[in-house]
């Protein structure tokens, strides 16, 4: 690993744990605990959420979504340039179509979702060629914890 590679990885680090606080908060709910927060350049988090299906009976309401549109709300416009996105689990199909609209410039997460990751592991919607924006993607920054996180969770679901 060179210099940077490790300086990008530390960039991020801090933020993975901000994302992992956030998945916790889906465990009272039943909901699977994926969490996600919407950082500026300089590290101000704009937003924050975590998986609310279950709690709101909702099935948009991904970590991601939530993130984006608390982000959205606090920056007073829908278009989040210059913004990344960090969650513990590599973000779905509809997640990363939403990073798209948002105007998203990079997705930072944790554990690659080898059964439904739009953002290079099944599918790469954030780095097609023919979409009108790219996200850059970042993967792998404290995989084992989020990993982890989840397997517990599926490890003692009951449903």
């Amino acid at each position: 690993m060179t210099w940077l590679a490790r300086d990008v990885r530390a960039r991020y680090e801090g933020a993975i744990g901000l994302a992992l606080e956030q998945a916790a908060l889906a465990l009272p709910a039943g909901d699977v605990p994926v969490g996600a927060v919407v950082i500026s350049d300089d590290g101000e988090v704009l937003g924050s959420g975590f998986n609310q299906r279950e709690l709101l009976g909702d099935p948009v309401a991904h970590a991601e979504v939530v993130a984006l549109r608390a982000a959205a709300e606090s920056q007073g416009n829908w278009r989040l340039d210059g913004t990344t996105l960090v969650v513990t689990l590599e973000p779905c199909v509809m997640c990363a179509g939403a990073l798209l609209a948002a105007r998203v410039d990079r997705v930072v997460f944790g554990a690659w979702d080898a059964k439904a990751g739009a953002c290079g592991s099944v599918w790469d919607v954030v780095r097609d060629s023919q979409g009108l924006h790219r996200v850059e993607v970042i993967s792998g920054i404290r995989a084992a914890e989020c990993a982890q996180m989840l397997t517990d969770f599926f490890r003692n679901d009951v449903r």
